[in-house]
């Protein structure tokens, strides 16, 4: 085991920034053994933070396979209809098992040091600081398997707890790791060594903090009493993230290892969701017309009301998608400006974040009576569900085509960012989620929510806009508005213009405003708390996508539309013909199966994980602090 340690220590020096492991086994290295006297601990933990940035094969196949398309926040087919690859779990519990590995060897060798006398005055930080960084990893864990081993990757055997042991466990060591980091220690000459922080040790309290809040809310619906009161006892210490500058994020760098950008492979087109689309438009009231000066895109605006070319032959309406059918031959005419931020428009190329590689923009529909009709798909905005479209998908050449539709920005392709772990928006929406429920908090549910927004305004640059629309009593497409204070309900339909794509006859339609049957039953769609996470679900985009799906699981909010079933999805067969209309929870996947090789090496911890878990071990079993129906 001395050599093992060793091994780890020489890769770090000479520059490895992630270790994995192939065996469950490796979960049980015993990292003391080593001559902890020739290693520091601020390398272990430096290696363990950067490795959890994810290479980009392993952010491919996690963050935006499975993170990123659960949370609806592209358009993608894969863990949203129950597909999942064994190979991408597998990857995803021995990188982790390496991370923690790390971690746990931080605590070890810093502890070892004490014991000797040959501690740097660091030391006793950088054991809290690793204690913090291993909570959160573990919370990572616990939210896409649900039962882990929280005393695994120690040296010992690991006994696999309950999600509720989980986070009881780590609620207890975030409190008490961060009220033992002293800020008056120096980090002189260690700064390089955190890639998250530089050793900042107010920076580290404050995240530890947050993190407390994030995981009490967690448990909002399943143990109220345990979630207020962790929470109000983190917040009252005003030591949380507020501002950007507190934010924790990792800069991203071009290459191949861990510190490359997450969503930099050019062949993952991350297209704009259905979810998004109908979240951004008409969202705060802002006219398109107030957000651009090109004339090109200017003459492509549309009314407001005008819904552009209906095409029921070859655009699915098996979904709850409120747009399904359509085709919006233009650019809305009132839209969230986070979302021109975020989204190219096709052919937009003066946009100086335009992605090149979307450079095509030829469009194709094959109708009914044979004909086909090409066109160009520059300066319209549109985007389309997921899940099976049948015959009507070999009869377009438009839906899930890069260039076609709107696609995620290049500063986030090219590693020039910063990776976001926790950002101060979320401590505000945290806040404002908690007084709403009638938690003490140091500020009132209206001026969290507004600071939040505020907050991620400044993120995307488009703090101009901020004051017209926190006022905006303006329905998106799901029937939830901005203005805190406006919790009028949308009338059940609203009513559109379109042209038939087959007659070119004009019409009107009224749009039903879907029902989130999962949430207060599908009655309610303007609430206060709807209202805090659809902001929060935003300004998730695009790196904390994990929390998107954690709070969609929780609470079944914002409305997520069903994937279209034109035929039987097989990964999903509980989705039919007979109840799109409708949202169930098992309509959406909850977690992600353990892998092959747990169970193979370790059959009894296997068994105990999955009747830990109270369901089978598949993607659509719901954890324990998720709604369960």
């Amino acid at each position: 085991m001395k050599n093992t340690l060793s091994k780890i220590a020489l890769a770090i020096l000479l520059g490895s920034t992630a270790t994995s492991c192939t065996k469950l086994e490796d979960i049980n290295i015993d990292q003391t053994a080593a001559n902890d006297q020739q290693v520091k601990p601020e390398y272990f933990l430096n290696n363990s933070i950067i490795g959890a940035q994810q290479d980009p094969g392993l952010a491919e196949r996690l963050f935006i396979y499975s993170w990123k398309t659960a949370a609806h926040q592209q358009y993608f087919n894969f863990i949203n209809i129950g597909q999942q690859s064994d190979d991408f779990n597998s990857l995803y519990w021995s990188s982790i098992s390496g991370w923690l590995n790390n971690a746990n060897a931080t605590i070890e060798i810093a502890d070892k040091k004490t014991q000797n006398g040959t501690a740097a005055v660091y030391n006793q930080n950088m054991i809290q600081v690793a204690r913090i960084w291993r909570a959160y990893l573990l919370s990572e864990l616990s939210d896409n398997f649900g039962p882990i081993p929280t005393k695994g990757f120690q040296g010992v055997n690991p006994q696999f707890d309950s999600v509720k042991d989980v986070y009881y466990y780590l609620l207890t060591e975030l409190k008490d790791a961060q009220s033992k980091i002293d800020p008056a220690v120096s980090n002189s000459g260690i700064e390089n060594y955190d890639a998250a922080y530089g050793f900042k040790w107010d920076n580290w309290i404050r995240y530890a903090n947050s993190m407390r809040m994030r995981l009490a809310m967690r448990l909002s619906e399943v143990d109220a009493t345990k979630a207020k009161t962790e929470f109000e006892d983190a917040v009252k210490t005003n030591k949380y993230i507020e501002t950007a500058a507190q934010n924790f994020g990792v800069q991203e760098k071009d290459g191949w290892d861990p510190l490359t950008g997450v969503m930099s492979r050019s062949w993952n087109t991350q297209l704009l969701s259905a979810t998004l689309n109908n979240i951004f438009i008409g969202l705060g009231g802002i006219k398109t017309a107030d957000q651009f000066t090109e004339t090109e895109v200017l003459s492509k605006i549309k009314n407001e009301d005008d819904f552009g070319i209906r095409y029921l032959d070859n655009f699915s309406t098996m979904s709850n998608d409120p747009s399904q059918g359509y085709y919006l031959d233009g650019i809305p005419n009132k839209m969230d400006p986070r979302a021109y931020k975020a989204f190219f428009i096709p052919g937009h190329t003066s946009d100086p974040q335009y992605w090149t590689d979307a450079s095509n923009q030829d469009a194709q529909i094959k109708k009914p009576d044979g004909t086909t009709l090409n066109f160009k798909t520059s300066y319209t905005w549109n985007a389309f569900t997921s899940g099976t479209w049948g015959a009507k998908s070999s009869n377009i050449v438009l839906r899930a085509q890069n260039g076609r539709i709107p696609g995620m920005i290049k500063k986030f392709r090219t590693s020039t960012q910063k990776r976001l772990f926790f950002a101060s928006w979320e401590s505000y929406f945290l806040i404002a989620e908690a007084a709403l429920r009638g938690w003490s908090t140091p500020i009132s549910d209206k001026v969290a929510y507004e600071k939040g927004i505020s907050e991620n305004f400044n993120y995307w640059e488009v703090s101009s806009y901020l004051g017209q629309y926190l006022a905006s009593e303006n329905y998106n497409r799901v029937g939830t508005s901005v203005k805190y204070d406006h919790i009028a309900e949308p009338a059940a339909t609203f009513t559109v213009k379109y042209k038939d794509g087959y007659t070119n006859a004009t019409g009107t339609a009224a749009i039903k405003y879907p029902e989130n049957t999962i949430y207060k039953n599908g009655a309610i769609k303007n609430d206060k708390l709807t209202k805090i996470i659809t902001q929060k679900y935003i300004a998730s985009f695009p790196y904390l996508c994990l929390e998107a799906w954690n709070d969609q699981r929780r609470l079944g909010l914002p409305f997520f539309e069903n994937p279209a079933v034109e035929t039987a999805i097989a990964t999903m067969p509980q989705l039919t013909s007979a109840n799109y209309t409708k949202n169930q929870v098992d309509f959406f996947p909850q977690r992600t199966s353990y892998p092959s090789s747990f169970r193979n090496a370790d059959q009894a911890n296997y068994d105990k994980a999955v009747s830990l878990l109270g369901g089978s071990d598949g993607v659509f079993t719901p954890l324990w602090w998720a709604k369960q129906k």
